[in-house]
């Protein structure tokens, strides 16, 4: 059974950077996609960006392109998401999320950690 757990998250002021982090373990993922998620209260939970971790392909929501960065660190089982130039409207509880395809569908990806909250705020 895979397990992913998030960290990272925190408190920033509009303008800010954040780093987050996915840990993957229990099982091989290395034939997954891994995404990460949010959801702000009282809205659906959203596609953020996604990438392969075998060959490293990404895609990213339009409303985070130029702004947020996702990387993996094969060696270390992680995946992270570099959050930049954060506006209030990024509030929201980040999850990570393993997935057999590319895909921006939230009912594609199999595995989900617990999420971690993030809050844009002055």
């Amino acid at each position: 059974q895979g397990q992913l757990v998030e960290s990272g998250g925190g408190l920033v002021q509009p303008g800010g950077s954040l780093r987050l982090s996915c840990a993957a373990s229990g099982r091989t993922f290395s034939t997954h996609y891994l995404g990460w998620f949010r959801q702000a209260p009282g809205k659906e939970r959203e596609f953020v960006a996604s990438i392969s971790w075998f060959d490293g392909t990404t895609q990213y929501a339009d409303s985070v392109k130029g702004r947020f960065t996702i990387s993996r660190d094969n060696t270390k089982n992680t995946v992270g998401l570099q959050l930049s130039s954060l506006k209030p409207d990024d509030t929201a509880v980040y999850y990570c999320a393993a997935s057999r395809s590319l895909t921006t569908r939230k009912e594609m990806y199999k595995y989900w950690g617990q999420g971690t909250q993030v809050t844009v705020s002055s």
